[in-house]
């Protein structure tokens, strides 16, 4: 990583068991959208709407699907899944530096770190007493690890990242800049003289082949710990309470707000800016659509979505205004109800 890479088409298609249409040898260095691709780029189209930018690029190949490979007569990649495609070839130019393995001569690690030989540790680090490092971790500048927290195989944690203490994350993981994990869960005893902290006992425990995105906040557990299993994949800006559980290959977009204990299902996805209630539990397979209110949880998996849409201002405030008239309106429609319901008596006597 962070070296040139340079892919013959052949190789491409090789490696994405895809179908080539076009010049084995055309070397490709990079990946670019259709407009701006150069001829050593690689573009791809997995909607209808992007042929219109075909006959203007000067793309080096294009992966796409059978469904439009006769729509473009250059260099062409054909593959079932255009998406999945651009995904595993986006790793092959990755241009992050390389970080070299061994301990930087200006971190601070404890003697009592187990720190793996083919780890990396940057710049300025600080790692705590009895940390464990595991094999091929890569550590960037900054980061603080605190005691007796444990990264696994293979995780790549971005500049200063803060792993507070008791904090273990599993293999293949992903943290990017400014995200903190384990820091107090919001626990708090109302007494006369102010609040009492609640010391926070429990730890975050992350499975593998989760990926953190940046100024992320996850508190540890109050007296269990919080919880984030296998494959899940989490936004910038979040905020997961003290002993949140979060199921396998769930999604959760930025600014998403979890309350403590609740519990999110598997391969459920967040949309941005939800915001989900403590101490309730999500099905798996559930979907929230943006800025959604979740107050309750639910049994068998759906689509939800609340708030009102976006008006006009001037259309909002007449909506609003009636939402404060809504109890009223209720009160008066049961009358209205109770009224006609005696009067049809009366008149079904009378006849």
């Amino acid at each position: 990583m962070g070296n040139k890479t340079e892919k013959s088409l052949s190789e491409l298609a090789e490696y994405l068991d895809a179908e080539l249409v076009g010049n084995p040898d055309h070397r490709i260095s990079g990946i670019a959208d259709l407009q701006c691709a150069s001829a050593s780029e690689l573009s791809f189209i997995n909607q209808e709407s992007y042929l219109q930018h075909l006959p203007q690029s000067k793309t080096g190949a294009v992966i796409l699907n059978s469904d439009f490979a006769d729509k473009y007569a250059g260099n062409k990649l054909i593959v079932a899944n255009t998406y999945l495609a651009y995904a595993k070839v986006s790793v092959l130019f990755e241009s992050l530096s390389v970080l070299p393995t061994g301990i930087h001569p200006s971190a601070v690690v404890a003697s009592s770190a187990d720190i793996d030989p083919s780890a990396a540790i940057g710049a300025n680090c600080v790692i705590g007493e009895h940390a464990r490092i595991g094999r091929g971790v890569r550590i960037y500048s900054g980061v603080s690890i605190g005691d007796r927290a444990h990264i696994d195989d293979n995780t790549l944690i971005h500049p200063n990242v803060v792993i507070y203490h008791g904090v273990c994350i599993g293999k293949n993981g992903i943290i990017h800049s400014g995200t903190v994990i384990g820091s107090d869960g919001f626990g708090f005893a109302p007494s006369r003289d102010g609040w009492k902290k609640i010391h926070q006992l429990g730890a975050v425990i992350i499975g593998n082949n989760v990926e953190i995105g940046s100024n992320c906040s996850i508190d540890r557990g109050a007296l269990g710990d919080t919880i984030i299993h296998d494959g899940v994949i989490i936004d910038n800006l979040v905020h997961i309470a003290h002993n949140v559980k979060i199921g396998k290959r769930s999604a959760i977009a930025g600014c998403v707000g979890i309350a403590g204990s609740a519990n999110i299902g598997e391969n459920c996805t967040v949309a941005g800016a939800v915001a989900i209630n403590g101490h309730i539990s999500i099905a798996d397979n559930s979907h929230f659509h943006g800025g959604t209110i979740v107050t309750k949880g639910n049994c068998e998996p759906g689509v939800f979505a609340s708030t009102a849409p976006m008006q006009e201002v001037k259309k909002w405030r007449r909506s609003s205004v009636r939402y404060t008239q809504l109890d009223e309106m209720s009160n008066r429609i049961r009358q209205l109800e109770k009224q006609l319901t005696t009067l049809l008596a009366t008149n079904s006597v009378e006849n």
